[in-house]
């Protein structure tokens, strides 16, 4: 997988840390919503069913392979 800057600086931060790069994959391979942006990013969404159930966001670049987010979403609504 490909990162950006600043997907690498903020995982570092405590509540990002726990945020497996397998649920990340996850989320990419097998989204269950998928919204592209108006700046042409792309966020996908997926439950994770090991992080309770929680939805887990993963924003690509518009090449649909470089990361530049990942965090749990509390206003996912499917």
């Amino acid at each position: 997988m490909k990162y950006t800057a600043y997907f690498l600086a903020m995982r570092v931060r405590p509540d990002r840390r726990a945020i497996e790069e397998r649920w990340i994959a996850e989320v990419v391979r097998s989204p269950e919503k998928e919204v592209i942006q108006a700046d042409g990013r792309i966020r996908r969404w997926a439950r994770i069913t090991e992080a309770e159930g929680r939805a887990l966001r993963v924003v690509l670049l518009p090449d649909g392979e470089t990361i530049h987010n990942a965090f749990f979403d509390r206003g996912y609504k499917p």
